[in-house]
């Protein structure tokens, strides 16, 4: 199935690996989150706690296609092998999913701003991480 999906791509002219273009909308959110939570907390600037809010929902939206993505292009381009750094890369998807929701719940919940941009701070940990380490797998050859 996955490879008559690249198959129907070529054929448009589409040759490209399907998950760097969706990377960067959950990445670009993540950082929205640690920017405005940062002004939010630090420089006592509330009127960006619902901008906070709303760039987590939609990083949260997107990273599941962007996961999908990932799954289909590791499936194409490495034969599913598992390697260290795809590991790597499964591990931090999984935080990352996993923080953004957390953050979602604790700031409807309208917990601490201190508490929430420690939580940005470590999806964007993990942004970090996801970058580098896809970037390393595709360009360290």
């Amino acid at each position: 199935m996955i490879e008559s999906l690249y198959a129907l791509l070529a054929k448009v002219g589409f040759t490209h690996p399907l998950h760097p273009a969706l990377t960067h909308i959950p990445m670009g959110m993540v950082m929205g989150c640690f920017f405005f939570g940062f002004l939010v907390w630090y420089a006592k600037k509330p009127d960006f706690h619902k901008t906070c809010l709303h760039c987590s929902v939609l990083a949260l939206i997107f990273i599941i296609p962007t996961i999908i993505a990932g799954i289909f292009d590791w499936q194409h381009l490495f034969a599913g092998r598992y390697q260290p750094l795809i590991i790597i890369k499964m591990i931090l998807a999984a935080a990352l999913t996993g923080l953004l929701g957390y953050s979602v719940v604790v700031n409807r919940q309208g917990t601490d701003t201190k508490k929430l941009f420690i939580i940005y701070a470590l999806c964007l940990a993990c942004a970090v991480g996801l970058g580098f380490s896809g970037g390393e797998l595709v360009y360290s050859n």
